[in-house]
């Protein structure tokens, strides 16, 4: 497993992390045998939210890492609050700590590698918002900070508030969801391609030194479903396939390389619960594709170049 740096922070991660959002609805057995295959596979890097399995998600995996014996310091784990599900966003002071207090419960740690806020909160009060990011980061019950599905003005508005630089913006990306590097090919077009849905957003986490991680990386729409061997995608699965035999490995593998070929150093999430296509991901960090497979993928992924 190739590894990076997560932001500027110095810690070192694997290039693929298990996200554990769908963990909920394991049994105990079957979610440690899926986290024992991510760290198998080299996987050291985590990732949670509040609200996750109404918070099973985060409990399963803590009680996984303890059933293995893992050594936290072994681990990066990452939890993300600001959500109330149904009802709104919420950046509050006492919304946040309380979220943040109850993971490292269900998490059964004393501290988080790093803490999101997991989407904008068009209600937040800046000073508030520093104070609490502020303390978080001083108790020690956190040691680094990041934002998910934010933009650029957004992230510009959450740093002035904070000493501490944000490190990571967690977003939607993969062959199944392209609009990162494709409204930015648009530039200056009249088509619906060149709608800003994400133009910048690379371009500023390479110059702020953040790390974009990948969420719903295999997904088509939001969660409509896998892109990979789905008969609604013929071209895409066979420019897959044809890669995949190239390097000597597998769709998966492949399209995870796809996002990880990207200068910007990102970090892809793997969602899924299967001990199986948790290796197959996880073996995509170690493909280096070329420009013209990169091109090829993106091409086969009903993208045109203006």
């Amino acid at each position: 497993m190739n590894m990076q740096e997560i932001g500027q922070t110095g810690v070192e991660a694997s290039r693929v992390a298990l996200g554990v959002m769908r963990f909920a609805g394991l049994s105990p057995a079957d979610a440690t045998a899926s986290i024992a295959a991510a760290l198998e596979a080299g996987i050291d890097f985590f990732d949670s939210a509040d609200i996750y399995g109404g918070g099973k998600s985060s409990e399963v995996l803590g009680a996984a890492l303890k059933e293995l014996g893992v050594p936290r310091e072994e681990v990066v784990l990452q939890t993300k609050a600001g959500i109330v599900p149904g009802e709104r966003y919420d950046f509050s002071r006492a919304h946040l700590e309380a979220a943040l207090d109850t993971e490292l419960r269900r998490l059964q740690t004393d501290y988080v590698d790093f803490f999101l806020l997991h989407r904008p909160d068009p209600l937040l009060d800046i000073d508030e918002l520093s104070e609490t990011l502020g303390a978080m980061v001083e108790s020690g019950k956190v040691r680094h900070l990041g934002v998910s599905n934010m933009n650029p003005w957004q992230i510009d508005l959450v740093q002035a508030a904070i000493d501490v630089p944000l490190e990571v913006n967690q977003l939607q990306f993969g062959l199944g969801h392209t609009q990162l590097i494709s409204s930015g090919l648009h530039v200056n077009m009249d088509d619906d391609t060149a709608a800003e849905r994400g133009t910048g957003l690379i371009e500023c986490a390479r110059l702020y030194g953040m790390t974009i991680q990948a969420w719903s990386p295999y997904q088509f729409g939001t969660f409509a479903g896998c892109f990979i061997g789905h008969p609604d995608f013929p071209e895409l699965n066979a420019a897959l396939a044809e890669v995949a035999d190239e390097v000597g490995s597998t769709p998966t593998a492949v399209a995870t390389a796809w996002i990880l070929r990207h200068p910007a150093e990102m970090q892809v999430i793997c969602g899924s619960t299967s001990p199986a296509h948790i290796r197959e991901a996880a073996a995509g960090a170690d493909i280096e594709l070329t420009r013209a497979q990169w091109w090829k993928l993106y091409r086969a992924a009903d993208n045109d170049l203006p």
